[in-house]
């Protein structure tokens, strides 16, 4: 692993540790040279299908449009960074478990509701509006009785 503050190759592992549920490998590294310290993390890389638009265009998974809206449901909600986290790798563990190499971006749009049921109503009400561009009040208070029953 390459210095970030003197670009030597001479780093060694002082720590490592299991982070975010055990997705990722947390290392505490030092350079030789420069004895900087600094944090690098080691993530599983997916082979994530690509993702089928409603206008049929076919684009690879982009995790940070995901990221995004998850994040704009959920503004200024009471949901942590690391609840928002693992709710990302969920989806993307359920994708990648299915083994397709296409999905229709309306399925992924599904998990991300199941997802925001769980962790903020108010988020989950949120995003559905818009994934499911309502026309009038009538859809949200069907939806909002819905919610209720549940």
């Amino acid at each position: 692993m390459r210095c970030p503050f003197c670009t030597a190759q001479d780093t060694r592992v002082i720590d490592s540790r299991l982070a975010n549920e055990g997705d990722q490998v947390r290392r505490r590294r030092e350079c030789g040279a420069c004895k900087e310290r600094f944090t690098t993390y080691e993530v599983t890389e997916f082979n994530l299908p690509r993702v089928i638009k409603r206008d049929g265009v076919r684009e690879p998974f982009n995790e940070h449009k995901l990221r995004a809206g998850i994040l704009r449901a959920l503004e200024k909600r009471p949901v942590t960074s690391d609840q928002i986290e693992a709710a990302v790798i969920r989806i993307k563990k359920e994708l990648n478990a299915k083994g397709d190499r296409e999905v229709a971006a309306l399925e992924i749009g599904e998990q991300v509701m199941k997802e925001l049921i769980a962790l903020d109503h108010v988020a989950f009400v949120r995003f559905a509006s818009v994934y499911r561009s309502f026309q009038d009040v009538s859809e949200f208070t069907d939806m909002i009785a819905d919610l209720q029953k549940k």
